[in-house]
């Protein structure tokens, strides 16, 4: 899917421990964690990769592209 057609996230919500756990796109949509993953690995969110971790879970991140300011920890929060 070309990038000018994919949906980013610009907001995120974190639980009590600090850790994201709902995005709103760029369309206002707001998916919940599972939802985000599914759908950055379907390839319809842009910016956003998904990776295993050590623990054998799949996680979100933004791509790397050296600007701290999109990183998916920095966005704002939404209620």
């Amino acid at each position: 899917m070309p990038e000018t057609n994919r949906e980013v996230f610009v907001a995120v919500q974190k639980n009590g421990d600090g850790d994201l756990s709902a995005f709103k796109t760029s369309s206002g949509r707001v998916l919940s964690y599972e939802e985000a993953l599914k759908e950055v690995q379907a390839g319809s969110i842009a910016g956003v990769n998904a990776f295993k971790g050590r623990d054998e879970e799949t996680y979100l991140r933004g791509d790397a592209d050296g600007d701290p300011t999109n990183n998916l920890d920095a966005l704002p929060t939404f209620e």
